[in-house]
């Protein structure tokens, strides 16, 4: 199976739901005149924004929401030809605000929202405070979508490698990514954030098996620049197409089911967790709930 992928470095208007939507939509016309892709992933918070403390409760949104805006102009660039989306924005559901993100298929009479993941690991330090303005998900689940089993997972959520296990052992064979990276440090001929974003997603597709999509924020919120530097790595952990810093741009590629039954045929990490795994959770030392309390 094939499927091709385009990862959107995206620079919103803060605040300014309806002009990047807008932007989305002048996206889609540009992708659907060119060879449209089967996946279009955006950064994450690219409808409203990264930074916006108080002001997310107010401008939160349903996914379903986003989904019949998105569906709108998607029919207007493409017809009814299908896509899959990956969406980055802040979700109010039941009177509660997350960081989330959606997969959606656009095109034909309806679009179908596949799934919604919310940001579990919300950074408290340096110049991030998430946990103040929104709530935590719950859960990373793996998905069935038009092409591979996938999981989501948002910015802080991959540095946490339970993470991308937890999505491996669902079934995920494809990892997406969105984010909004602020640029931090210059040790050397990149910045370092670039850097150690590259050895993160390189070891994580390596160990797992696994594709990953990565698409970054771009564009400055006071003061702080969002990298970018979009990349897409194999399941054998080669990047196989990357996105500059600080511009704007797609990042295409096309992805191969071969290639993730090869390289777990030659390191069949995933296979050996399985066996291992009931062991481990069944260590009394580790901070798991047993019997309904946590074992000391």
């Amino acid at each position: 199976m094939h499927a091709s992928v385009a990862a959107v470095q995206f620079q919103p208007r803060k605040g300014e739901i309806e002009a990047n939507l807008e932007r989305i939509g002048e996206i889609f016309a540009q992708l659907a005149g060119e060879e449209p892709p089967d996946l279009i992933i955006f950064p994450e918070a690219c409808t409203t924004g990264y930074f916006l403390e108080g002001a997310v409760h107010e401008l939160a949104r349903s996914a379903e929401e986003y989904v019949e805006e998105l569906q709108r102009r998607w029919r207007a660039a493409a017809g009814s030809r299908r896509v899959d989306v990956v969406l980055g924005f802040y979700e109010h559901e039941s009177g509660t605000v997350y960081n989330a993100a959606l997969y959606a298929t656009l095109g034909g009479e309806r679009a179908q929202l596949r799934h919604v993941h919310r940001k579990l690991f919300l950074p408290t330090y340096g110049v991030f405070d998430e946990a103040r303005f929104v709530s935590r998900g719950r859960r990373i689940s793996s998905f069935a979508t038009s092409a591979f089993p996938s999981a989501i997972l948002i910015c802080e959520d991959a540095w946490h490698s339970i993470s991308a296990t937890v999505a491996a052992l669902k079934g995920a064979q494809l990892v997406l990514i969105p984010s909004a990276s602020p640029g931090r440090g210059i040790a050397g001929p990149e910045i370092e954030t670039v850097a150690h974003w590259r050895t993160l997603l390189q070891n994580t597709a390596l160990e797992h098996g696994v594709y990953i999509v990565y698409a970054g924020l771009v564009g400055f919120e006071g003061g702080k620049g969002f990298t970018g530097t979009s990349m897409i790595v194999a399941p054998d952990g080669r990047c196989v197409a990357s996105g500059p810093p600080f511009d704007e741009c797609v990042v295409r590629a096309t992805l191969d089911s071969d290639a993730i039954d090869v390289a777990r045929a030659g390191l069949p990490f995933i296979g050996d967790l399985r066996s291992v795994l009931p062991d481990l959770l069944l260590d009394q030392e580790l901070p798991l709930p047993h019997g309904g309390r946590v074992a000391p």
